[in-house]
């Protein structure tokens, strides 16, 4: 759902909109308020099934669900966010910067368009990765800075950060939903 304004919003502006926390979260990106879709009970299972895959590899890094991202321009809330845990803020806040890695899980009434479009301004803001999750066609969008999109299905080892011990296939994420 995109919020018509009689003017033009800021960053600014859209950070002191009431309710912009509520369920589903609204999204503030290219001059666009947007309130993401509810999710789905696959969306829910693959950002479950990931986030405790992340997790377990017990690495640097840690991953959280709908945790909103302060970009220079844009507010964004990825389906899972990860970062250096570093970088996990002291107190109740959002995330300053882009996420190290992202991922998306498409949802049927959502627009790819606009997901790559989230993915890339976290890209061009220091993201190292980006992940958009297509369950409908069984197929992981792989965004990496400065290199062609690269398109995993089957049993193709996907790119994880550096430091991350974690092996998976598009297959097993897709296994999750296959109960």
């Amino acid at each position: 759902m995109v919020l018509a304004a009689l003017h033009p919003v800021t960053l600014d502006e859209f950070s002191q909109l009431p309710n912009i926390e509520e369920s589903p979260a609204w999204e503030f990106l290219n001059g666009q308020v947007l309130q993401k879709p509810m999710p789905t009970f696959y969306h829910s299972l693959l950002q479950k099934y990931l986030v405790r895959a992340i997790d377990n590899t017990n690495s640097t890094y840690e991953a959280f669900p709908e945790l909103r991202c302060i970009l220079s321009k844009n507010s964004v809330v990825p389906d899972i966010t990860i970062i250096h845990k570093s970088r996990i803020p002291l107190g109740n806040s959002a995330i300053q910067g882009a996420p190290d890695w992202l991922i998306e899980i498409l949802s049927t009434d959502q627009s790819t368009t606009k997901l790559i479009t989230k993915i890339q301004a976290c890209l061009a803001e220091g993201s190292k990765l980006g992940w958009l999750i297509d369950s409908q066609e069984e197929v992981i969008m792989l965004f990496l800075p400065d290199q062609p999109l690269q398109l995993v299905s089957g049993d193709d080892p996907l790119i994880f950060l550096d430091g991350m011990s974690l092996q998976l296939t598009a297959n097993q994420i897709f296994g999750c939903l296959k109960r």
